[in-house]
């Protein structure tokens, strides 16, 4: 055993298992430091919360440490293992980067949070332009000089722990057998790190971003505690000076050319109060799959489209003629939708302010009593949907591990996640067992790549002109059935249903939708079994437009924040369609395109649309600079 333990396996162990403690002590002290603002914790919540701490802070030890896991297995001879120069090298990267990277930076965050509220990242490193910075540094330190204390013991730890005067010992001698078995330790420890770094193993897991933290924490504010850095440092690089952004428009002339703060009408045009709402998230539903939507595309062709049924359904419902998707990835949609926030430069949900205190679509009905409810058949940490979605204000989570405790695993589709009929099917068991009122939000995955469809349904579904095409009428059937199964019951009289595209797909058909605006055409409707609400929009509707007309619907009389509109009660505000593309912003309405970039002066026209647009973007930086998207 001892042996054992002075191998490079075992010292390399024990140095990881060290600096898994320190993360946690860091932790404790950010807590201890930040508890008024954290809120109380409980005992129920302890076990979620520390397996979040765990994902990160794995996360953060690779980060860290992944080049010294790599030095310390690589396999070479053992007269150069024992030289004090290597030693030393491993011993001074161990102790110098953790130091800097683990123990200073995260103590340096529990100062920090008290002041921002939110964690340490890449943009306080590279953009910080202050003068004085040095200066504060040393002031906070003198204010704070227990928490030097406990850095300077935390890195003694770290130096002690670490074992420099253990005698390291090859469990085999030098040989073959001695080079293989090195080898295949550093390629393993390669993966793990890879793993470690993305957050799991499974082609389905989407390396995690700080938002994920929220799939660990009953709030935003107490995400911030399952986080740690390297981890937040190093996550953000890629997105650092991300708030970098024009100010067009005085602050006190920006809420009279926009604002994101809306105050419902005394009376909705519609008031359906009190009934569910189910919003289906079509993944690659673009316009293009509908004869209905683009009949055009499908004049003259054998097939009229891949989405009968829902087209179909359009022609009985309220439907968004000119629907436009507000990004082109899933993780974009989904502030657009729930949350009524768009996407710029960067995708709001990689962003660290993300974690900002927001009152969403979800957490406003749950509020009036509705239970919440997120399905996707993936994994629940899965390309951040679960996290976000928790984030929002959804408390309940059903994935496919609740689908395979019930069913099985013989309705996985090999790559993302359960197959959409029958995990739609299990949707509306759920449902039914739910106490009403509820909003629940179903994410569908089978038009997705690899393109695949269950084996033997090939040859009943129309093979289209895309790889997509399959998928689409495979998940246009899998809606059939799911109404033919469900329309007889009680409370499926009583919801709204929605549907709406979370992007289009990569798989694109006509010439027309290769380019913008037809590249962001998705399919939009708003259905309720008894006919409440029919009829068509022509102008530009937006993924942004969803909360703000199901809250009007609803009856709210509250004030909320959403850059989108209410399209049934709102016809002040702009008709258009936000996004960002190759540099600039763009939005379509009536009248054409806008097209602005960073460079192009303000508009000072009177309710130009350049000018409300530009005013839109500087409110969209400024709310996340203020990590606040309530209406306050």
């Amino acid at each position: 055993m001892t042996r054992l333990q002075q191998s490079p396996l075992g010292l390399l162990l024990r140095r990881i298992v060290l600096l898994y403690a320190v993360l946690m002590l860091c932790r404790l002290v950010f807590l201890l430091y930040n508890a008024p603002l954290l809120g109380p914790l409980t005992w129920s919540g302890a076990g979620s919360l520390l397996r979040g701490a765990l994902l990160f802070d794995t996360a953060s030890v690779v980060y860290a440490d992944g080049l010294f896991v790599l030095l310390s297995l690589l396999p070479l001879p053992p007269r150069i293992r024992s030289t004090r120069l290597w030693q030393g090298l491993l011993y001074g990267y161990y102790v110098a980067v953790n130091t800097l990277l683990v123990v200073a930076t995260n103590l340096a965050d529990a100062v920090y949070f008290r002041y921002t509220q939110k964690r340490f990242t890449a943009d306080e490193i590279f953009f910080a332009d202050n003068d004085n910075s040095l200066s504060l540094v040393f002031r906070f330190a003198a204010e704070n000089w227990y928490l030097v204390l406990a850095a300077a013991a935390l890195i003694a730890l770290l130096a002690r722990g670490y074992g420099r005067r253990v005698r390291e010992e090859s469990l085999l001698r030098e040989g073959p057998a001695y080079y293989l078995a090195g080898t295949l330790l550093l390629v393993l420890g390669g993966g793990l790190c890879v793993a470690g770094m993305r957050g799991g193993f499974t082609r389905a897991t989407r390396p995690i971003t700080l938002s994920n933290a929220a799939l660990y924490a009953p709030d935003n504010a107490r995400a911030n505690l399952v986080l740690s850095n390297p981890f937040c440092i190093l996550r953000t690089v890629g997105s650092a000076g991300s708030l970098r952004y024009t100010r067009y428009f005085a602050p006190e002339q920006l809420d009279r050319r926009f604002s994101p703060v809306h105050v419902p009408p005394d009376s909705a045009a519609v008031d359906l109060s009190g009934r569910n709402v189910v919003l289906f998230i079509l993944e690659s539903m673009s316009a293009e799959h509908s004869a209905r939507l683009c009949p055009a595309i499908w004049e003259g062709r054998p097939e009229r489209g891949m989405t009968p049924f829902l087209d179909s359904l359009m022609d009985r419902s309220l439907t968004f003629e000119r629907m436009y998707a507000n990004g082109t990835r899933s993780i974009q949609a989904m502030p657009s939708l729930l949350g009524s926030i768009p996407s710029f430069r960067t995708p709001f949900v990689l962003m660290p302010q993300s974690l900002g205190e927001s009152r969403q679509l979800p957490a406003m009905l749950a509020d009036r009593g509705y239970a919440t409810l997120f399905f996707c058949g993936s994994e629940r940490g899965s390309m951040g949907f679960g996290a976000y979605a928790r984030s929002a204000g959804i408390r309940r989570l059903v994935s496919r591990e609740e689908y395979e405790e019930r069913h099985g695993r013989d309705d996985f589709d090999g790559y993302w996640g359960i197959w959409d009929e029958p995990f739609l099917r299990f949707a509306g068991e759920e449902l039914a067992a739910t106490p009403e009122p509820f909003f629940a939000t179903l994410f569908t995955l089978t038009a997705h790549h690899p393109f695949v469809v269950p084996e033997g349904e090939e040859a009943s579904l129309p093979a289209g002109y895309t790889r997509v095409h399959r998928g689409a009428a495979y998940d246009d059937r899998a809606l059939r059935r799911f109404f033919e199964r469900f329309s007889d019951e009680e409370w499926f009289r009583r919801t709204i249903f929605v549907f709406v595209a979370d992007h289009v797909s990569s798989e694109k058909f006509a010439p027309e939708t290769r380019e913008w605006p037809g590249n962001m055409h998705i399919v939009g409707f708003i259905h309720t079994p008894d006919g409440a609400i029919e009829g068509r929009i022509d102008s530009p509707t937006q993924q942004l437009d969803i909360m703000p007309t199901l809250l009007g619907l609803l009856g709210n009389r509250e004030r909320y924040f959403a850059f989108g509109r209410d399209v049934m009660n709102e016809p002040d505000r702009p008709r258009w369609s936000v996004s960002y593309d190759a540099g600039r912003y763009r939005a379509l309405t009536d009248a054409g395109e806008v097209a602005f970039d960073d460079a192009t002066p303000a508009d000072t026209t009177a309710c130009s649309p350049r000018g409300r647009f530009q005013a839109l973007v500087q409110q969209y930086y400024t709310r996340i600079e203020e990590k606040n998207y309530t209406a306050r």
